[in-house]
Order: structure tokens, then C-alpha cells, then sequence
């Protein structure tokens, strides 16, 4: 029997339970993150001090005139703000200023203006210092280093919230403490009390844990996020489903961008026309895109994003093939893609970047440990440096890895390794630490949810969305939007 049509009553029913729901969904993260608080808020209480130190001396500033979203500055910057911009703006001044509420959240579509309006709002509305009272983090390093890119001191979520647990070890019958394989973090007790202002970009990769653990500090937070994108691998992304304040309208510097036009159709499920679009997007079939021009656009290709690891495994050996390397191994100048999280592994000096999953970079003075461990140097793209770590060799000459998540590697003081199971190699030579036994693959072509975060001048994706379901739209979206300057769809 055919099914009923929802009437328009029905469907505008379901709607508002929805976003009933989402908004219960982020009170009651929030709720948990401060329920810890509590008990120790009334004995504060009744010798006269907050529960939060913040709030001890927090002043209270007037919200900002509409004479300072006119006013120019020297670099022009305020004239840039777009009507729906300052609207955004004068929301944030006033729950920062006036509102009691933790959160703000901040959405807006691709080229819209949210990284930009953020920085600004936070140095000429909220009048705060980037880095010191107003810190900026993303949940993955790659977001982060857009935003240092652009000007901004950032750093990971994890960076700020988290640190490594120093009691998280064991005793042996000898009385010699033994730590295990993988070191465990914990939720920092407390984060610097000059932070009055926590900005979250890219929020719609944070999960509901993550979210319960950036609220705990009892931090006002500003949450910024395109919620047309892909929502986190685990969980269902519930930040920014209830926005205090949305950013729609494309910028006058983003306007007629065929990117920004191929982004808006896949949002929306339109089909986007095949042919050259404005000189920036090139939308072909599968059947067109092989032979000789089918190399030229591969080698040329910042990044090649797909849906499928058959897709991106194949795609990889391509382009292997192509440039000409035919060992099993990665070979000096190779892009890797880090597939296992090492948070022993800071990629700065200032330990805001790890090498974590997603992380991509270059191997350079690769060197066969032999038994399926071998060590390189591995410079990520995103920071300067380099850091020099041992591997799993199994997945590039077997197509699986050799050894388990959380195994070690001995570093020797002649600079090789091996693994900690090789008690022969151990017994000959002295060793000067141990470390994670790191995992990488190929990355010239890399899965969407791996690109999510970043940034490329030059893009080709080839459109599997049809293998996502419900979700296609986002993936494809996600995908477009990795391009700044040149895209390639490949149907």
C-alpha cells in the first residue's frame, strides 16, 4: 500500500522537534561538563568565592557602539564587514559582555567570511589579546595550521585541554615502575587564568566527549563551523545544530567563485553542470578523464581527494607508477598520510601539533630496519621541522600491518631501530629510548574525512558520494571545499 504524504503541518512539526532535540543534546553536554563543579560551589559559597576563579575578576564592559563596527582602521579591515557580519558581531559582543551563557556558536557556509569575522571580533569588539586571553584551537592540527596560515595563533584542542597522566604506570616485583605501552591523557585540572575566551574552529568535527571536555573549564566558549560538512567519525556532531548567529551571504571578494558555486550545488543537491567553469572548475566524466591527460592532471593535483580506500589505494599506485618510483617502500620526497595517533610526537617547539592521524608530510632518508620496521624523517606540511620516527613496513610490502597498535621501537645510539620484540638485535646494541612504532600510507590520495580541515591551491575529486547515503551531500560538499584556487570533479 503507498504511504501517506506528510502535510506541511507535519513535516514543520517534526523540524521543531528536532531542534528541540539538538539543543537538549548541547544543554545537557554542558550540564554534565559542570555537574563536577557543584558540590565544591557551595563551600565556596559560604566564604564568599566563585567556584570559578574567572569570575572573581571578570569585568563588565559595556557591549560594543554601533560607531565601532563604522569605524576604519589602518588596514581597512573594519570597512571589509559585510551588514550580516556586524549583525554577527554586535551577538557575539553581547553575550560575551551582558550573557551568563557558556557558549555561542557561530555558523556559516564556505566563503562566507567566519575565520575572518572571528579574529576580528575578538581584537576589535571583544578587545582581547590572540594567544593569551582569547586562545583559538581546532580539533586536528591541520585546521589549526590554517588558521596560523591566516595570521592567527592557534592550536590543536588537544593541546590546551589535555596532558599525558604521569601516574598512569605499574610496579613490578623488583620495585621498578613500568609504564605502559601507550601513554594515557587526562582533561588538565585547570588552563591559564589569563584565557577568559576559547575560540573552537572547525566545530563540526567535535564530538560530544570533546565538547563535555572544552566545556569543563567553565570557559566562555565561541564555537565557529560550516555545518554542511561532514559531521565527526564518531558521534553525531550536535555543536553547531543550534547557532546563535549565521553567516549565509558569500563575501564580495568570494563572489562568482566558481569553487564557492560548485560547493553551494552539491549543499543543496543540484547536479553542477559538466564543462570548464570560469577557468577555476573543471567538471568531467570518468570517460574523459584517462590517457595522457589524465597523468598531466594527477602529477599537477595538490591533493586528490575519494570516497573509497579501493579507490585511493589504486589511485596511490597510479601516480607511484607515474613518478617513477617501483620499490615497495616510500622513497625520499614521498607524500605519507600518519594513520595512528603518537602524542609523544610533538611537531613544534612549542608542543601545540602532533603527529596524530590525518597528519600529512614528506619522508625523506627512509632507512629498512628490516623485520617489518623501517625509520625516515617526516616533515609535515603544515609546520616547519622535521621529526625522526620509526614504522610499519607492513602495510606497503603486505598490505597489512605488521604489528599492533601501542607496539615499540628500541632506538639504538647509532640511530637505527627495532622492534621491542627483537631480543636478538636489543642483546647487541645499547639503547637510548623507546618510542610508538608510527603506521603511514600513501597520500596522494587521501579520503575526505582525512582532508576534512585543511586547505589545497589545486584539487581533484572524484565524486563517489553515491557511497555515502544520507550523507552524500556533505561528502561532496566537504571534498569541494578543500579547493582555494583550482578544482577538478571527476564523475
Amino acid at each position: 500500500m503507498a504511504s501517506r504524504k506528510r502535510t506541511a503541518a507535519e513535516n514543520a512539526e517534526e523540524t521543531e522537534k528536532l531542534r528541540i532535540a539538538c539543543e537538549t543534546a548541547l544543554k545537557n553536554a554542558l550540564e554534565r561538563a559542570l555537574s563536577a563543579k557543584d558540590s565544591g560551589a557551595s563551600a565556596d559559597t559560604a566564604t564568599g568565592k566563585s567556584a570559578n576563579p574567572r569570575e572573581d575578576k571578570k569585568e563588565t564592559k559595556p557591549m560594543i557602539k554601533e560607531k565601532h563596527l563604522e569605524k576604519t582602521t589602518e588596514d581597512g579591515s573594519l570597512y571589509e564587514l559585510t551588514d550580516e557580519q556586524k549583525e554577527a558581531e554586535r551577538a557575539i559582543a553581547q553575550w560575551f559582555f551582558n550573557e551568563s551563557k557558556q557558549t555561542f556558536v557561530l555558523t556559516g557556509y564556505a566563503g562566507t567570511g567566519k575565520t575572518f569575522l572571528l579574529s576580528h571580533a575578538v581584537k576589535f569588539a571583544l578587545h582581547l589579546k590572540a594567544g593569551e586571553e582569547a586562545v583559538f584551537i581546532a580539533p586536528t592540527g591541520k585546521a589549526a595550521a590554517v588558521l596560523v596560515k591566516n595570521g592567527t595563533p592557534a592550536g590543536t584542542v588537544h593541546s590546551l585541554i589535555y596532558m599525558k597522566d604521569e601516574d598512569d604506570y605499574d610496579v613490578d616485583e623488583n620495585g621498578e615502575i613500568i609504564r605502559p605501552s601507550a601513554p594515557k591523557f587526562i582533561r588538565r585540572e585547570k588552563i591559564d587564568e589569563k584565557i577568559r575566551l576559547i575560540v573552537v574552529d572547525e566545530a563540526s568535527m567535535v564530538d560530544e566527549i570533546l565538547l563535555t571536555d572544552i566545556l569543563a573549564f567553565g570557559v566562555k566558549c565561541l564555537f565557529c563551523g560550516d555545518k554542511a560538512q561532514l559531521p565527526p567519525v564518531k558521534g553525531e556532531g550536535l555543536v553547531l545544530s543550534a547557532a546563535d548567529a549565521a553567516l549565509t551571504k558569500i563575501v564580495r571578494q568570494a563572489e562568482g567563485n566558481p569553487i564557492l558555486e560548485a560547493a553551494q550545488a552539491a549543499r543543496e543537491g543540484k547536479f553542477f553542470a559538466y564543462g570548464n567553469h570560469g577557468g577555476k572548475v573543471l567538471v568531467l566524466p570518468r570517460s574523459a578523464f584517462r590517457g595522457e591527460r589524465r597523468k598531466q592532471y594527477l602529477l599537477a593535483a595538490d591533493q586528490i581527494i575519494c570516497g573509497r580506500n579501493a579507490t585511493r589505494a589504486m589511485l596511490n599506485e597510479e601516480i607511484r607508477e607515474y613518478k617513477g618510483y617501483d620499490t615497495q617502500l616510500p622513497q625520499d620526497g614521498e607524500k605519507l598520510v600518519c594513520t595512528l595517533n603518537d602524542w609523544e610526537k610533538p611537531l613544534d617547539s612549542r608542543g601545540r601539533f602532533f603527529l596524530v592521524n590525518g597528519v600529512i608530510g614528506f619522508a625523506k632518508n627512509v632507512s629498512n630496519e628490516g623485520k617489518g620496521l623501517a625509520s625516515m624523517d617526516f616533515f609535515p606540511e603544515f609546520t616547519a621541522g622535521s621529526v625522526r620516527v620509526p614504522f610499519d613496513t607492513g602495510i606497503f610490502t603486505h598490505g597489512d600491518y605488521r604489528y599492533f597498535y601501542g607496539d615499540r621501537a628500541m632506538e639504538f645510539t647509532d640511530g637505527t631501530f627495532a622492534h621491542e620484540g627483537d631480543f636478538r638485535a636489543l642483546a647487541k646494541k645499547k639503547i637510548v629510548h623507546d618510542e610508538p612504532v608510527c603506521r603511514f600510507e600513501y597520500a596522494y590520495a587521501i579520503t575526505c574525512h582525512k582532508a576534512q580541515g585543511s586547505e589545497f591551491d589545486y584539487v581533484i575529486v572524484f565524486d563517489e558520494s553515491w557511497a555515502f547515503g544520507e550523507e552524500r551531500r556533505r561528502w561532496l560538499y566537504t571534498a569541494v571545499t578543500r579547493a582555494k584556487e583550482k578544482l577538478i570533479i571527476v564523475r
